[in-house]
């Protein structure tokens, strides 16, 4: 490489000859990289003015390892800079790192489940499985520890909330302040390669959280990065006029500048191809694509979402992206070839809400079978699978929510109608057509509500036992790992019966049709079973009981009600051409198939 030639990238890049720099400062008057390597003097090291407010420097001292910052001399005096590209930090207030990139993957080419075969965990690292007796959050390794217990459950794939360096040590992380870093506390960018790979041996895909509708708002040196702001806002990185409010702070990005659209782009990109996700979950839409998250639009959000799905779709074939957005848009899952913004899946407000609700009303009377059907056959396009569903998510078990067991009883979550009922809901998101997922420690009825400083209940998923193996048995349902119950993971969806004073409700799922595929799924939501009960059936002949909600083996004080195989006669009844007599427990789950 000769002297004159530079080498391309952002942040620090490490090569044969040294590290080169690049940062993007375009109102500073001069820029130096300062660090370990020349004794953090601004002399040493100034960097050279590019086009476009690019400053780059190529340093042959510096190596992997070393600590660096920026030191701008600006309008406002020296300002010194963390890189907003910095791969490692050594705190979200401490100096950047030379990251090397380098990770032996051992030929990962792992392949996530096609979406209609997804089965979604959602889990926050710093909580899954805390580091209690020293205080401290969980670490990538610490969670690592679980995988097995998350490959048994059945599921296939992980939904990690942000990673992304935040201030301090516990947090949710929807407040990043550095989005190309991995949060320390949880063992940095290393150790998450080393989970991703872990996890990609246990056959468990990864999805990541990540957060563009704001930035920090705290511990965040993008702010006024170069000294230059308007109206007393944030500069470079940021909107400078009303279209910088969120209601996490004044620090939207700015998605109409081209070097902060590249910005965010870069950070998709590299989740993708440094880290090996496969997928994303991007965090509040709606504060993307609208000012407001309403109805006032911001084209170059909308804009900047397709311009990210369709790369992503063109680079990453297989990985999917999610949209968190929760305002029943169904252009979000359109194609962008047709006007949409390209995501794979959203989250569906249309399911939560009305499952949860069918489950915490006290009153059986109260409860609106209409409004469960409809949550069962909602769709937002062509395609069953462009929609996320689930009764637990980190939203809807915290700011005012809790658990569900803790909803439906907050006198005793782990008493009977709080199980029953609780497990009602969850069968209702393993039946219905959509990719379902569930949040951590929903399979033992973790209760109380979210906190990033409350740990897993570990000891729970021993006393609960019954109720982990009543999720794994409805998730290898919906996988079809017997063979015949392919209809669970199929388009379509017919409910067929609905009795709004007896409070059941039956529905007919199918991929292709027949035996092995067409499954049968009758729900009961009134507190007595129900007996010598008569739905309509698709075709006559044995049809095989899967599952039995209320079985004794999922809880001992389960009444174990004698459900059956019924056999289906000719005769037309709920609109279909034959009909069974079936029995079927309170607040319970029957599946049935050929």
């Amino acid at each position: 490489m000769s002297n004159t030639e530079k080498i391309t990238g952002m942040g620090a890049i490490p090569h044969a000859g040294g590290v080169a720099f690049r940062v993007w400062a375009p109102h500073a008057r001069q820029v130096a990289v300062v660090g370990s390597f020349n004794a953090w003097d601004g002399t040493s090291h100034p960097m050279h003015a590019e086009e476009n407010g690019y400053w780059y420097a190529d340093v042959a001292q510096a190596k992997i390892g070393d600590e660096y910052k920026f030191l701008l001399t600006t309008e406002q005096g020296a300002l010194s800079r963390i890189d907003p590209y910095a791969r490692e930090v050594t705190s979200s207030v401490g100096n950047a790192i030379v990251h090397d990139a380098q990770f032996d993957w051992e030929g990962d080419d792992f392949r996530v489940a096609s979406w209609n075969e997804l089965v979604i965990y959602e889990l926050h690292i710093g909580t899954f499985n805390d580091e209690q007796k020293l205080n401290l959050p969980a670490h990538f390794s610490s969670v690592s520890a679980r995988l097995g217990h998350l490959k048994k459950l059945g599921v296939n794939a992980i939904q990690i909330m942000p990673v992304g360096e935040f201030a301090g040590d516990r947090s949710w992380g929807y407040n990043p302040s550095h989005i190309f870093s991995v949060e320390i506390a949880y063992g940095g960018p290393t150790a998450f390669k080393q989970f991703v790979k872990r996890a990609h041996q246990e056959g468990i895909a990864v999805i990541l959280d990540v957060v563009y509708n704001h930035l920090g708002p705290s511990d965040l040196d993008l702010w006024q990065f170069d000294g230059w702001s308007e109206n007393g806002r944030g500069g470079i990185y940021f909107y400078n006029d009303e279209r910088a409010h969120t209601p996490w702070g004044e620090t939207r990005p700015d998605y109409g500048r081209g070097e902060v659209r590249q910005y965010l782009r870069d950070n998709v990109l590299m989740w993708l191809e440094e880290y090996h996700v496969d997928g994303l979950r991007f965090d509040c839409t709606q504060f993307i694509r609208t000012v407001n998250g309403t109805d006032h639009e911001l084209p170059e959000g909308w804009n900047l979402l397709q311009w990210i799905n369709d790369e992503v779709a063109r680079k990453f074939p297989g990985r999917i992206t999610i949209a968190e957005d929760l305002m029943n848009n169904r252009w979000l899952t359109k194609d962008v070839g047709a006007g949409g913004a390209g995501f794979a899946s959203q989250w569906d407000a249309m399911f939560v809400h009305p499952i949860r609700l069918a489950v915490v009303t006290p009153a059986d009377e109260q409860r609106s079978l209409a409004a469960i059907r409809d949550a069962l056959c909602y769709r937002y396009n062509d395609d069953a699978f462009d929609r996320v569903i689930y009764s637990e998510s980190h939203d809807e078990v915290a700011n005012g929510l809790q658990r569900v067991p803790q909803e439906i009883n907050p006198d005793d979550p782990k008493g009977w109608h709080a199980r029953k009922r609780s497990t009602l809901a969850a069968a209702m998101v393993f039946t219905a057509p959509g990719i379902p997922m569930i949040f951590q420690g929903q399979e033992f009825l973790e209760g109380g509500w979210f906190r990033d400083t409350v740990p897993v209940d570990w000891d729970q998923c021993e006393e609960f036992r019954g109720i982990v193996r009543l999720y794994r048995d409805l998730i290898r349902l919906r996988l079809n790992h017997n063979g015949f119950t392919r209809g669970l993971c199929g388009q379509f969806t017919q409910v067929t019966h609905l009795h709004e004073e007896r409070k059941v409700i039956a529905f007919h799922r199918w991929d292709k049709g027949g035996p092995g595929d067409d499954v049968v799924v009758v729900a009961n939501f009134y507190r007595e079973a129900q007996e010598n009960y008569v739905i309509g059936f698709p075709t006559q002949g044995t049809w095989t009981l899967r599952f039995n909600s209320d079985w004794q083996g999922y809880n001992d004080d389960f009444r174990n009600h004698p459900s059956t195989d019924v056999g289906a006669e000719p005769g037309e009844t709920d609109g279909l051409p034959c009909y069974a007599r079936l029995s079927i427990g309170p607040y319970s789950v029957v599946i049935f198939s050929q």
